[in-house]
């Protein structure tokens, strides 16, 4: 458990930082810090891949699996990969909502800090019920394939769809149980109006962003456990990526109309690993054939995005400007 213990403590020293230390003062995220923090990031997530071999060639972790320390790092760097690249999705939904809801820029960092803290804790419920389920359950592994089969046809074919935070389930019912104010009040979440305490939009911003990420990781967590079903590489993987997202969004968020083909890299994805669940038990994939399809598909949808001259409509989300 002592393993355990001080990933999350790594990571709790990690938010702490990042609020109380870097960005103590709030401004506006500008393009260029956006591309060293996520360059941080991933070199950091890229480089506990090396604590992962370490870890399961000394036996210092639980190995439920049987993993060889090569096994254990393809598998950590897989899954990375594969959270790292459903985020681009979220990254959109994301944006969508703080231009939805008026966020200026200043604030977006506090919105998405909060948001990504209540992200890990229903992260790891999940991995916890996920790992239980296809442990004590082995049949399980083929509703996650059906599963996420269907997420990527439904990705497919709703590319035209306009998401609109306002309309939503979700922003109903909290307007239904708790009064929201139209304007923002600094960095507040609460403030008093006529005696009453009321949600400013920075609040269900934060709501909507913690409730479409549940959304998300739906199909995210079954995806990774098509590639490991160990614990603490599903978490350390998840949890990595998680941390990058934030700084990602910064940098991607202002460039999504170029990456317009990259919808098509998480659909491959999503129904390759959708298959390797539906053929687990006729058929073994070895580990660099699934990192290799995940880093083709991924490269092919950003070279097709960059190569591909882009056509005469620009009706999609609107534009962020790089203040």
């Amino acid at each position: 458990m002592w393993v355990w213990i001080l990933f999350i403590a790594l990571i709790i020293v990690f938010l702490a930082l990042d609020l109380g230390v870097f960005n103590k003062d709030e401004h506006v995220i500008k393009t260029k810090e956006a591309a060293i923090w996520t360059s941080i990031w991933v070199s950091v997530a890229l480089a506990f891949s090396g604590v992962i071999y370490w870890l399961f060639a000394e036996g210092l972790v639980e190995n439920p699996t049987n993993l060889t320390p090569n096994n254990a790092v393809l598998k950590y760097i897989t899954g990375y990969l594969i959270e790292l690249s459903l985020s681009i999705d979220n990254v959109f939904v994301i944006a969508v909502i703080f231009s939805s809801f008026k966020i200026p820029a200043l604030y977006q960092h506090r919105v998405l800090f909060w948001g990504i803290l209540g992200a890990i804790v229903f992260r790891g419920l999940m991995i916890l019920f996920g790992v239980a389920l296809i442990t004590k359950f082995e049949w399980i592994i083929y509703v996650f394939g059906v599963f996420l089969l269907w997420t990527a046809y439904k990705m497919l074919k709703s590319d035209e769809e306009n998401f609109d935070p306002k309309n939503s389930w979700i922003f109903r019912q909290i307007r239904k149980v708790y009064p929201i104010t139209s304007n923002i009040h600094g960095h507040d979440f609460f403030v008093k109006k006529k005696g009453l305490n009321a949600a400013t939009p920075l609040f269900v911003a934060l709501v909507v962003i913690e409730l479409t990420d549940v959304l998300f990781a739906l199909d995210s967590i079954p995806a990774i456990l098509a590639i490991t079903a160990d614990p603490f590489i599903v978490f350390s993987s998840n949890i990595l990526a998680i941390l990058g997202l934030r700084s990602m969004y910064f940098l991607i968020s202002r460039m999504l109309e170029k990456f317009r083909y990259i919808n098509y890299s998480l659909v491959v994805i999503l129904a390759f690993v959708g298959l390797k669940m539906l053929f687990s038990h006729q058929v073994e994939l070895p580990e660099w054939l699934s990192l290799a399809v995940i880093s083709v598909a991924l490269a092919a949808g950003i070279a097709a995005s960059l190569l591909i001259p882009e056509k005469e409509n620009k009706d999609e989300l609107p534009h962020m400007e790089d203040e």
